[in-house]
């Protein structure tokens, strides 16, 4: 495969390189400046707000029907998400790493699942895609309450809960606002407009990942200066990040085999359980803690990191798939 095949096939992750790149080397700063301007009039809220809208017009409502049945695996990859990720967490942040990237841990470790790759990945390794849409429209849902409480008790357990003040009700609000509220909403529309609307669900999710770029340009823009100066910390934020990575997976994967879980079932356990959306991510760390740049670094690393190790897991997967 040449290189404009590559770049066409992994345009998302071509994207966030190039963003990092043209933001972090841009010597005028006229990229960063552009990109605090946008943060500082409200652009990552109506950024985050599209994104969630556009995920609820591609979602399909007749494919959440069918993927309902499964409540055990559905309460099995929400344990995952909601209990088992802050949980390793919070064991890692033990070792010595600085207050940023431990944020930038937390951060990632209290987020629902991602909307779009996970149940990509879960069909093409063979598993129910119904059921991974399933888990990923109640587990954005539920983070509205899951997020405030996990994150205060991951700060709490590093003791900086006090010098780091989380309005939880805050939190609460902005989530259910511009996650929930647009996620319904674009459910809505496409039932609305079911004639027109499936059949521009590529268009829909194309314009959804330009859209997490920019709000990743916004992040970086904010953090331009504490990412240049990361240096070596860089080496140690992708070692964390393959190291919780491939924990939560070792742990979804021996939950399943242990309960039995056949092929077909357990793909969507597996992927939903691991994955996490990154907007959101970015969208917290921005607004929460943009004085700890390195935060973002871990935010988007595991985003790029998570992609590659599930996606050879797929090629592993899929013969057993059938």
């Amino acid at each position: 495969m040449g290189l404009p095949a590559l770049v066409k096939k992994y345009w998302f992750l071509t994207g966030l390189a190039l963003v990092f790149v043209v933001t972090l080397a841009d010597v005028t700063e006229m990229t960063a400046e552009a990109g605090r301007w946008c943060k500082q009039h409200h652009g990552p809220n109506l950024v985050i707000f599209l994104v969630f809208f556009f995920s609820g017009l591609i979602l399909d409502a007749s494919h959440l029907r069918a993927g309902l049945i499964n409540i055990k695996g559905t309460v099995h990859a929400l344990i995952l998400i909601f209990l088992i990720s802050p949980v390793i967490a919070a064991a890692l942040q033990f070792l010595p790493f600085s207050t940023a990237i431990k944020i930038g841990l937390f951060l990632v470790a209290v987020m629902p699942t991602t909307m779009s790759s996970g149940v990509v990945m879960t069909g093409a390794a063979g598993g129910r895609m119904a059921h991974a849409l399933v888990i990923t429209v109640v587990a954005n849902m539920l983070a509205v309450l899951t997020i405030p409480i996990s994150l205060s008790l991951l700060l709490g357990i590093t003791g900086k809960e006090a010098a780091i003040v989380i309005d939880k009700s805050a939190v609460m609000a902005k989530i259910g606002l511009f996650v929930v509220l647009p996620l319904l909403a674009g459910l809505a529309a496409r039932f609305r407009f079911s004639r027109w609307i499936p059949s521009q669900s590529h268009r829909f999710q194309l314009f959804n990942q330009l859209l997490i770029l920019v709000i990743v340009w916004m992040g970086i823009s904010q953090s331009r200066p504490v990412v240049l100066e990361s240096g070596a910390q860089l080496i140690v934020i992708v070692l964390l990040i393959f190291a919780f990575h491939l924990m939560l997976l070792y742990t979804a994967w021996t939950s399943i085999r242990f309960l039995k879980i056949p092929p077909g079932e357990r793909e969507s356990i597996l992927f939903m359980g691991i994955q996490k959306t990154l907007p959101l991510s970015v969208i917290l760390q921005v607004t929460l803690f943009p004085e700890y740049g390195q935060a973002l670094l871990v935010c988007v690393g595991h985003h790029f990191i998570s992609l590659m190790i599930d996606g050879f897991l797929v090629g592993r997967l899929r013969p057993a798939a059938g």
